[in-house]
Parts: C-alpha cells; sequence; structure tokens
C-alpha cells in the first residue's frame, strides 16, 4: 500500500517520477481501511527536500500511511515560502487533540546552541510532552534525537573536534532486534553533526538500549525498553547528493570543511558519490512501521 497525502504536495510529483507508489487524499477516500496515522515535526530548514525523503522512506511498506506535516509556531521558516507552510503544515494547536500512530522528529541546524537557547525548545518539550499519551511510538532524527534524550533522560550532547561528516560503517549490536531485522552484518548511514552522543551516557541509563555502533562515528540506533522511542544519530534517508550540497555550501562560504568521509569516488569531488545506505535506509523505516507502531498500536487508535 502507499503513502497518502495532499494531492498538491510538491512532493508528490517526485516520488511519481520515481516510480514510488503515492495515493493522493481523493483516492484514499474511496479505500475502507484504516491508514496508519504519521505525524512528521519537520525541523529542518530544507523543508520540501525533507518532506520527499522521508515520504520516500514510508512508502516501502504493505501498509496505507497518512502523513501530516507539523510546524513550530515560535520559528518561522525562512527557507521555504510562507503559502507553502500555510498550505501544507500544521501547528500544535491544530494537532494536540489528535492520536498518532507515529510521529518523526527530524535534525534541526542548531547542534552546537545549548538546548534551553533554541527559540522553539519550550514549544518542543511541550511535543514531547503530548507524545506520551498520545502518539504510540516516535523516530528522533539527528538533533531531534539529541533533543528527545535530553529531555527525557537529561543525557548531554558533546562537542566534537571536527564535523562528524560522511558515510561510516555501523555494527547491529543485537540482530535479534526487529528494528534490525535484516540489516547486513555491515551496514552505511551518512552523519552530518558537530556534536555526539556518548555510549558512556548512555550506559548508564537502565532504560534505553544501545542498537547499533560505529568505530568510528559512534552511536547510531538507541531504543527505550519499551520501544516507543527510537534515537537515529544518522541520516538514513539523505539522498545521493545531500552530503556533497553540504559540502560546495560551506566551501563556497569560505568554512573549514574536509572532504566527507567515504563518499566521492577515490576522494574525487567531480565525482557523482555511490548512494549505499538506501536498502538500509528503507528497511530501518518499513521495521519500525511494521513492528513497533502497526503491530503495537491499538485499532482504535483513540484508546491510545
Amino acid at each position: 500500500m502507499p503513502i497518502k497525502i495532499n494531492d498538491k504536495l510538491p512532493a508528490k510529483e517526485s516520488l511519481e517520477k520515481e516510480n514510488i507508489f503515492v495515493m493522493t487524499e481523493t483516492r484514499a477516500q474511496t479505500q475502507d481501511i484504516r491508514p496508519l496515522k504519521i505525524i512528521i515535526l519537520n525541523l529542518m530548514p530544507t523543508k520540501i527536500a525533507t518532506e520527499t525523503q522521508l515520504l520516500r522512506m514510508l512508502s516501502n511498506s504493505p501498509l496505507q500511511v497518512d502523513v501530516e506535516l507539523l510546524q513550530t509556531v515560535t520559528h518561522k521558516a525562512s527557507h521555504t515560502d510562507e503559502e507553502h507552510m500555510l498550505t501544507f503544515y500544521k501547528t500544535f494547536d491544530e494537532i494536540k487533540d489528535k492520536k498518532y500512530d507515529g510521529m518523526i522528529v527530524t535534525g534541526a541546524p542548531v547542534e552546537q546552541m545549548d538546548f534551553e537557547d533554541v527559540d522553539y525548545w519550550p514549544e518542543l518539550c511541550e511535543i514531547f510532552e503530548w507524545s506520551k499519551t498520545n502518539v504510540y511510538s516516535t523516530m528522533h532524527i539527528c538533533w531531534g534525537a539529541q533533543a528527545g534524550l535530553y529531555y527525557r533522560y537529561g543525557i548531554p550532547k558533546h562537542d566534537l573536534p571536527e564535523k562528524m561528516f560522511g558515510v561510516f560503517p555501523h555494527k547491529p549490536l543485537d540482530l535479534f532486534h526487529p528494528l534490525l531485522r535484516g540489516f547486513d552484518d555491515t551496514y552505511f548511514v551518512p552523519q552530518s553533526r558537530h556534536t555526539e552522543t556518548r555510549f558512556s551516557d548512555i550506559a548508564l541509563c537502565k532504560d534505553l538500549q544501545i542498537l547499533s555502533y560505529s568505530e568510528i562515528s559512534g552511536i547510531h540506533l538507541i531504543s527505550d525498553l519499551e520501544c516507543r522511542n527510537f534515537y537515529a544519530t544518522g541520516h538514513s534517508e539523505y539522498d545521493a547528493d545531500t552530503l556533497a550540497k553540504e559540502y560546495f555550501r560551506d566551501k563556497e562560504k569560505g568554512l573549514d570543511i574536509k572532504l566527507p568521509y567515504n563518499y566521492f569516488p577515490n576522494d574525487d569531488p567531480t565525482k557523482q558519490p555511490l548512494m549505499t545506505w538506501r536498502n538500509v535506509g528503507t528497511l530501518m523505516f518499513t521495521n519500525w512501521l511494521n513492528y513497533f507502531v502497526y503491530q503495537k498500536t491499538p485499532y482504535d487508535i483513540n484508546s491510545l
């Protein structure tokens, strides 16, 4: 089954060109089925690109997925047309009385700031608190993962000596965990961050389990013991050229940015990067939808 999105969302055309099965609201209304209701809190400045990337990850499932987009009101998007935000995004006040099978919290370019200094931090905390009773399972990505871990467990983020930037090999630590079902013994994930969540901090929290790890880039996946919340430090949803765009953007700004690790063929930035993480990224999101959203959420979502 497909993802169900607004008929006019820009991602629709992009995904259809990739032969991804997208169902518009008009067609979905003719089907007698309860779709999974997923809310995406999109904190990235590149809203449309992030929408397309995440919708692509959610599309490879036999389940019908009804996606809504959420924005913060305490921070206005400056890189996305206001009409797009008004047309396709909800505010927390508009959705706070609803229930959702799942939620995705994206990363944000604020990781070098203290959490409390982020202008929408109080609003984000309110959403995190609301999710405890109104969302069955949440996937937190990059800074969203750091924010969730800090809010729920007080786990800090730590500055890195240089940006963790590239495509890194990771190893599953528990191949029997359903989120990792089908993962290879080594798999690749793009990382793009200036801070880290340390193994030693997570190990002190009895309510968390580290699911995968890299000798180079550190922790990738973390789960709480109820499997209601997952935290991913990397960006399995990234397009093949996302890191390249970041690299050339920073070079043009005159920033001291190194070549992304294990990304350009022969470390030659004139060559097209190879995508080595699509399959595992799709698998991670499909496993999350199947085993922790569809299988566990009550059919009557209002009884959540």
